[in-house]
């Protein structure tokens, strides 16, 4: 069998018995004598790349992606007998830790700090702003709700450190159940649930169903000092109404690594409110673990075992 690996990050395999590993440039098509491998790895390639390949690769049977979700994989036009995997685990701690940097990022200010700093000034009005509560301005995790929506390998990962610095956490999932001590309830307790967020984080996959799932009724049902992080996709959060839900005063901010459009394009609003801080879609960025788990679903693919991370279509 013929793997190839994208030269996005680096891979290195074991040697399997019959099979070849060979790099290819994400920027370029792949060489034509390589048009013949049976699985591609995937992992920054641009979505027109992956089209063309989905139709080049004719002997292909199986595509690895190293993404947290699999939707550049599944938007491609694999054909359906392409067996699509995820790369679902890559990412728990980098994506807990970045995250977990945006929630801090948040409570101490620094998005009004760094946009002072640009102008050489010095934000004195903001020491009033740092009092030890969060009835009016999200200032600390100490005693604070945090509310994960998507409650998966990420946020088990993130859970523990927000509560290590004082929080109390809620998860949102389908199914209601207790995990590792936090509460997970389903999405229907929603208005019960958001209310009471000091910081809602949302984690949430990209599927028609998550299209705008954080819409206008949503952002109403926090309060107004709540902070929305999203490093999830950009898909599941309807900017529109949460500009309109900033400008209003309705919600205390936002750190957003994901957008609906990336690049987020130069005349957003979001650019300009100085209570939004933007990171460019590099909460994973490095998906660790990606050989291991290369090799792992190679070899069950070629001997009909158990794949991993398998994907549904």
């Amino acid at each position: 069998m013929k793997i190839l690996v994208p030269d996005t990050t680096l891979i290195e395999l074991e040697p399997i018995e019959d099979v070849v590993v060979v790099q290819y440039a994400v920027a370029e098509p792949i060489p034509e004598e390589h048009t013949d491998a049976q699985m591609l790895v995937v992992w920054g390639n641009p979505p027109a790349q992956l089209a063309r390949e989905a139709t080049r690769l004719h002997r292909l049977e199986f595509v690895q992606s190293l993404f947290a979700g699999p939707d550049s994989a599944l938007a491609a036009g694999f054909a359906e007998n392409v067996v699509i995997a995820g790369g679902q685990g890559l990412h728990d701690a980098t994506v807990s830790e970045h995250a977990l940097a945006l929630i801090l990022a948040a409570a101490r200010q620094l998005s009004r700090t760094v946009r002072a700093q640009i102008g050489h000034r010095w934000a004195g009005e903001l020491v009033a702003l740092q009092a030890f509560e969060n009835q009016r301005a999200f200032t600390t995790l100490q005693d604070a709700h945090v509310v994960i929506w998507g409650f998966g390998g990420i946020a088990r990962s993130l859970a523990p450190l927000v509560r290590m610095l004082g929080a109390r956490v809620t998860g949102i999932a389908r199914s209601a159940r207790t995990e590792d001590g936090v509460d997970v309830v389903s999405s229907d307790r929603l208005g019960e649930v958001l209310p009471t967020a000091d910081v809602l984080v949302m984690i949430l996959p990209s599927t028609p169903e998550t299209a705008h799932a954080l819409g206008e009724s949503e952002l109403h049902l926090l309060s107004s000092h709540a902070w929305l992080v999203n490093v999830g996709r950009g898909s599941t959060l309807d900017e529109a109404a949460l500009v309109r839900a900033l400008r209003d005063g309705e919600l205390g901010g936002a750190a957003l690594d994901v957008a609906e459009v990336e690049p987020l394009p130069v005349d957003s609003d979001l650019w300009d409110l100085p209570n939004v801080i933007i990171t460019p879609h590099i909460a994973g960025g490095r998906p660790r673990g990606a050989s291991a788990l290369i090799a792992e679903n190679a070899i069950a693919h070629m001997t009909g075992g158990a794949i991993r991370n398998l994907v549904a279509r």
